[in-house]
């Protein structure tokens, strides 16, 4: 029970931002996990990481997801950053044996590389009820 809902939400997440034409059409790939050769831009589904959380009624977990945009160039006009956030209030709903009553970026974080490339990483807290 404990992968299981961590393992939906990833399914979930990857679905979604596969099916958002404007961000597949600004990227290169989209992948669960690292891929072994990716042209920047792309966008991975990185580490995820579960808690209890549940109701009187109903178990649950709390899941935090990482999503990672990995660019290369300029970062100023980054409008893929924002076709990501934009899917994670749509992480709500069914995945698998579980319900998605709650997701919200938690945190984001920016950082450049020495090769000219970056990385712009958003943490999303998802909240989930076994169904």
């Amino acid at each position: 029970m404990t992968g299981g809902a961590a393992i939906a939400l990833r399914g979930r997440a990857l679905e979604l931002l596969a099916n958002d034409d404007a961000l597949t059409g600004m990227v290169h790939g989209i992948f669960d996990g690292t891929p072994p050769r990716a042209s920047a831009p792309y966008v991975t589904i990185g580490a995820t990481e579960g808690s209890d959380w549940g109701t009187k009624d109903r178990a649950g977990r709390e899941i935090r997801l990482t999503l990672t945009l990995i660019g290369i160039g300029s970062a100023a006009d980054d409008k893929a950053a924002g076709r990501v956030e934009a899917v994670v209030a749509s992480l709500r709903g069914p995945a698998g044996a579980w319900t998605v009553v709650g997701a919200r970026t938690i945190r984001t974080r920016f950082s450049f590389a020495r090769d000219g490339g970056w990385r712009h990483e958003i943490i999303v807290r998802c909240r989930c009820l076994a169904a």
